[in-house]
């Protein structure tokens, strides 16, 4: 399930990207809306995906995925041309990213906790 909630949190990435690049830099009220609640969407799916996997690799995947799909639709809607380069390299990027979901996640590397909170650092200044 958290690969499923990766995948479809990556899609919104781009929704968010493809909206981003639509709103005329936040001047337009209709992808702006589309770009923030996109944004929410994504983020709360990365986090939630996040928490049983491994940061390093969904935090890839993610971005992987959604640069993927904004750079696809671009093509595929005229926004970009398709060249050669751009396809043996987003092939690279989907290769990884299928490389990164094939490995083994391992055991986590427990981190050690900090000798004192952030907060009661403060409170002695």
């Amino acid at each position: 399930m958290p690969w499923l909630i990766l995948i479809a949190s990556a899609v919104f990435e781009a929704v968010w990207a493809t909206a981003l690049g639509m709103s005329d830099g936040l001047r337009r009220p209709v992808p702006t809306l589309v770009f923030v609640v996109a944004g929410v969407i994504s983020m709360v799916g990365l986090a939630r995906a996040a928490k049983h996997l491994p940061i390093g690799t969904a935090y890839s995947v993610w971005v992987g995925i959604g640069a993927s799909l904004t750079v696809i639709w671009s093509m595929a809607t005229g926004a970009e041309s398709v060249t050669a380069g751009k396809v043996v390299f987003l092939i690279g990027i989907i290769g990884a990213i299928v490389g990164l979901k094939a490995l083994p996640t391992g055991e986590p590397v427990p981190v050690p906790a900090p000798d004192k909170p952030f907060a009661s650092d403060r409170r002695q200044r």
